[in-house]
């Protein structure tokens, strides 16, 4: 397309304006599409980002995090415990290990047993904090001194459970992009259906606009402006209710979870503003082959 062509694409053509109904069922289909699509699409975008967010905070924090249980009889367990806490501080890779208060070990046992829970009088097992350093350890390694110089030692690297959870998240990720590719093939298909309803219904005109000399690229050229422009603008309301519903979320909050915190956060702020550029890039592309195929169907 030659400059002047995009010139007279962004500037407008009075005469040729007047080829598309300026209101209508296709004006209304168009733009109430382009808002919904966009709405929706806020909220895709923000499902991936948390879900990219979530995944990548598990994958951290689980990764260099591990648990050791020392499962001893009362008069044994602290003498194993000093033993469990002298092998990691010797193990290569391991940048701090501490074994958890009673009163820690009772908060992470309050949601199942209640806050009241008499843990002297219950064989509760002490548990070991272990954080690795960037490098890492051998964990098959650390299992066998342990079962050699703590029988009641039992190391869990969170390595069950942690794939399963960052799989998921990852899955929820990759689920929120495919949504936003599905939300923008939706909007061409709707486009596409306005663009040649408003074509067939100018037939007539089209017609007689060749029969004085206009080109079908003037002609397509009319249809392309005006239904990217009925886009842009649909988006652009679309994506503005939707960043006003995505304000209203719950913040991130560690007692609600994954359900909080499904906001965009810094930088992600400025991220749908590029949806409404994408409709209309969307809307550019369906409306010209839309337009010139039908032409082409049009005698």
């Amino acid at each position: 397309m030659s400059n002047g062509r995009i010139r007279s694409l962004l500037l407008g053509d009075a005469q040729a304006d007047r080829v598309v109904p300026p209101s209508g069922f296709t004006a209304h289909l168009t733009l109430f599409a382009s808002a919904a699509m966009a709405f929706l699409a806020v909220f895709a975008l923000a499902l991936s980002l948390a879900a990219g967010r979530l995944a990548d905070r598990w994958s951290d924090e689980l990764a260099r995090s591990a648990t050791l249980r020392i499962s001893a009889p009362a008069d044994q367990k602290a003498a194993q415990t000093s033993a469990a806490l002298a092998v990691l501080e010797q193990t290569p890779g391991i940048a701090s290990a501490r074994a958890l208060s009673d009163e820690e070990q009772a908060a992470l046992l309050a949601p199942w047993f209640g806050a009241d829970l008499p843990l002297d009088s219950l064989p509760v097992p002490q548990l070991i904090e272990v954080i690795e350093d960037d490098e890492g350890y051998d964990a098959e390694g650390l299992r066998l001194r342990l079962a050699a110089e703590v029988p009641g030692a039992v190391l869990d690297d969170h390595t069950r459970w942690r794939r399963p959870l960052v799989e998921a998240a990852n899955s929820l990720r990759r689920l929120g992009v495919f949504s936003i590719l599905l939300i923008g093939g939706a909007t061409a298909a709707m486009i596409t259906l306005a663009a040649n309803a408003a074509l067939a219904a100018n037939a007539q005109v089209i017609l007689v606009l060749r029969l004085v000399g206009a080109r079908d690229s003037y002609i397509a050229q009319a249809f392309v402006r005006r239904f990217t422009l009925r886009a842009l603008i649909g988006a652009a309301a679309g994506v503005a209710f939707g960043m006003a519903g995505v304000l209203l979320l719950p913040e991130t909050s560690d007692a609600g979870g994954f359900l909080t915190g499904l906001g965009f956060q810094g930088a992600g702020w400025f991220a749908p503003l590029l949806i409404p550029i994408l409709g209309a890039l969307v809307a550019f592309a369906a409306t010209w082959f839309a337009a010139r195929r039908r032409l082409e169907e049009i005698s």
